[in-house]
């Protein structure tokens, strides 16, 4: 028996679903505002400042809590033959947009009371051990490419520092306080990660963070901070430029 003959079938009048439908709509579109609220909540959910969801906020941290507890000083990133090393490109300006006077460079070090503890140019940098490492450079974007870095170990040059090295953080940033990169005690004493002024056998480019900058194959190439002028010791972590916008703080490979 077809639809139109079945006698059970209940018939609706246009008026009724016309009702329906205006009910129907303004269900989904109190659900759409009910959601939008929740969402508008759930940002704002670590404070002003951090541009993530809280509960994506402590994912973040939960990860970076799991790769800490995996660090180990004797863990080695891979290691490559010079030869393979590859020109690599210029990813990000913020904090070197503009030239600066590498003559008058100076790298100030402040100690965990918040004073000056220290204060270096460019030849007494030039005078720490130097070494080359020939690595992967890995981008948060997706690429990487294996580059050749030359410079100091940092664990080479806190080591006159003596105690401030027992800080936690490590917080740095660019001349013109645009940049600024935090990062932790034990990533930045492995033997592996460096104050460098060289790349591929050549000075560092302003654009690729000259005169100094950080490298590390512990961490993405947004930890990796150009043309570093002030360095601390802290038992605070400081800001970070990425991790406000949403980004992994500890950022670890």
């Amino acid at each position: 028996m077809s639809n139109a003959t079945d006698p059970k079938r209940k018939i609706i009048s246009e008026s009724d679903y016309r009702e329906k439908s205006r009910r129907s709509f303004l269900i989904g579109l109190a659900g759409i505002g009910l959601g939008g609220v929740g969402l508008r909540q759930l940002a704002n959910h670590t404070g002003e400042g951090d541009n993530i969801a809280g509960p994506l906020r402590e994912i973040h941290d939960f990860n970076g809590a799991i790769w800490q507890s995996l660090y180990s000083p004797t863990a080695l990133a891979p290691t490559f033959d010079p030869s393979e090393a590859r020109p690599i490109r210029v990813n990000g300006r913020h904090g070197v947009r503009e030239e600066i006077d590498l003559d008058t460079f100076v790298m100030q070090v402040i100690g965990r009371n918040g004073d000056v503890i220290g204060e270096h140019d460019m030849d007494e940098l030039h005078s720490f051990p130097y070494e080359e490492m020939t690595i992967e450079h890995k981008c948060v974007e997706g690429w990487s490419e294996i580059v050749t870095w030359g410079g100091t170990k940092f664990s080479t040059f806190a080591e006159q520092y003596g105690d401030e090295i027992q800080a936690p953080f490590v917080n740095m940033r660019t001349p013109d306080g645009v940049y600024e990169v935090s990062l932790d005690m034990e990533s930045m004493i492995h033997p592996q990660t460096m104050l460098t002024w060289m790349l591929n056998g050549e000075p560092l480019s302003q654009l690729h963070g000259a005169p100094i900058r950080l490298t590390t194959p512990l961490k993405y190439g947004i930890k990796q901070i150009k043309r570093i002028s002030r360095l601390e010791f802290s038992d605070t972590r400081g800001p970070d430029y990425w991790e406000i916008r949403g980004y992994d703080w500890y950022s670890g490979l």
